[in-house]
């Protein structure tokens, strides 16, 4: 099958899970979270700064920052941008961008510098430099370098060698704490399955997709109209299918706290992906039974890497969203249900001084059954979740597994006498949850902080809560 692969705009970031289930008339809800993000306290010596969380400005080159070696001033803004990067040898050009036009120096006199600009930012670079810039040729995830060795000139610029580093080594004592909504036009949607189509709204009145027009500004949606294995021998009528949409708002939290008296790396950090989000599906039919692990059907990939602003700091996070169908069952039970989700969800890493790196994660959902009906006995599952990373420069953070289900089974007794007399009788049960599950990766030690020896678990949460139930008898 050919994928598509498509290029969305929608404002708002970066973050994690879609999904959804639900059937009935009384909403429930399911909620967990195990921990909170570090709270960031003014420091004691007041030297440090407050500074902006936002995202990067569109339409214009977005300016490298670069932190000096010699330490004078703090971390600036500068013209300097990166114009190629090797990432096998380390080696990158860094050029100064093209002088305006009018702005060339007159004889004898000193060219004027514009109000609040940083000449230092500007010069050429040196060793021990730090550079962060946003996506640039071969370096499609941005770049924070440190300049190990002035190579030389070439007619594209100033050749470096240059090392990884952190993210402490430009945002130095300063503090910084926001969130950022997911802008989408810098996200790309490759359908890995037929039926598969998205929307998305980014105002004012600019909408995308079937379903564009109903949905709330800053919001993308996900429709999937799949059939899924159906058991061997079921009736036509039997045919086995998943439907529905996720919808969701994300958007990255980044958190940065330098003030250390001293101590190397920063006091305190969080990054993560939070969001709102809902959505519909239905479930019907006699899937075929599952051997082994439940059988997982990825139906679309979602990948951005916005660029968020703190202070003169261009942050490139990098998100991905893997969409799934996830069905378990025995090959006996016919379902058919129908049911809304809405709810929020958080994931992410938190850092204390001290204390280390803990993990967040938390969902609030409530689910409403719209109609249900089980037949025959045994035992069915179904789940429509996503798996999502995110991470800082190309670097994975955080992963998560956010999946929302409907759980259904029955059991039913048939008896007969020898008059011919038959009769059945039993009960069925259908029930709504989620599980979200994931990991702190290493690479999370990128804010500066100590490297941790494996991944952390977010730990698994489980929410479920009864949907609807029903009896047989004749």
């Amino acid at each position: 099958m050919r994928t598509l692969a498509r290029r969305l705009l929608i404002p708002g970031l970066t973050a994690l899970a879609l999904t959804a289930t639900g059937c009935s008339s009384t909403p429930h809800a399911g909620a967990a979270d195990p921990a909170a993000p570090v709270t960031l306290n003014p420091s004691a010596d007041g030297a440090s700064q407050q500074l902006d969380v936002a995202a990067a400005p569109q339409g214009t080159p977005t300016p490298a920052a670069v932190a000096r070696a010699d330490g004078k001033g703090r971390t600036e803004k500068s013209t300097l941008k990166v114009a190629s990067y090797d990432k096998a040898s380390g080696r990158a050009v860094i050029a100064k961008a093209p002088q305006e036009a009018g702005s060339s120096p007159t004889p004898g006199k000193a060219p004027s510098k514009a109000p609040g600009k940083a000449p230092e930012a500007d010069k050429p670079v040196a060793v021990g430099d730090v550079i962060a810039s946003a996506p640039a040729p071969g370096a499609p995830a941005g770049l924070l370098a440190k300049v190990t060795e002035v190579v030389g000139k070439t007619d594209k610029g100033t050749e470096v060698k240059t090392a990884s580093t952190t993210l402490a080594a430009v945002l130095g004592d300063d503090k910084a704490d926001g969130k950022v909504p997911v802008d989408p036009s810098a996200v790309t949607v490759e359908p890995l399955m037929k039926g598969v189509t998205f929307s998305w709204a980014k105002g004012p009145g600019l909408t995308f997709g079937p379903e564009g027009a109903k949905l709330p500004l800053g919001n993308l949606r996900l429709d999937v109209n799949a059939a899924v294995d159906t058991a061997p021998g079921a009736p036509a009528s039997a045919g086995a299918s998943v439907s529905g949409f996720v919808q969701l708002a994300p958007q990255v939290e980044f958190a940065y706290d330098g003030g250390t008296g001293g101590t190397p790396g920063p006091r305190g950090a969080f990054l993560g992906m939070s969001g709102d989000w809902s959505s519909q599906w239905k479930l019907q039919g006699r899937a075929a039974a599952s051997t082994g692990a439940p059988k997982r059907i990825p139906f679309a990939k979602l990948h951005s890497s916005p660029i968020i602003q703190v202070g003169p700091v261009p942050v490139v996070v990098n998100l991905d969203l893997t969409c799934y169908i996830q069905v378990e069952a025995d090959g006996s039970v016919t379902l058919e249900v129908q049911q809304d989700v809405k709810g929020d969800f958080k994931v992410g890493g938190s850092y204390a001084l001290g204390k280390g790196w803990t993990p967040v994660s938390s969902s609030n959902v409530q689910s409403t059954p719209v109609r249900a009906s089980v037949t025959a006995a045994g035992k069915v599952k179904g789940a429509l979740g996503a798996e999502a990373s995110v991470g800082l420069y190309g670097a994975v953070g955080v992963t998560a597994d956010f999946a929302p289900y409907l759980r259904g089974e029955a059991d039913l007794k048939a008896a007969a006498s020898s008059d011919g007399k038959a009769s059945v009788s039993g009960a069925w049960a259908l029930y709504g949850g989620f599980d979200l599950s994931g990991n702190l990766q290493l690479q999370l030690s990128l804010f500066g902080t100590p490297l941790f020896e494996r991944r952390i678990p977010l730990g698994t949460l489980n929410r479920e809560w009864a949907l609807s139930t029903g009896h047989v008898g004749r």
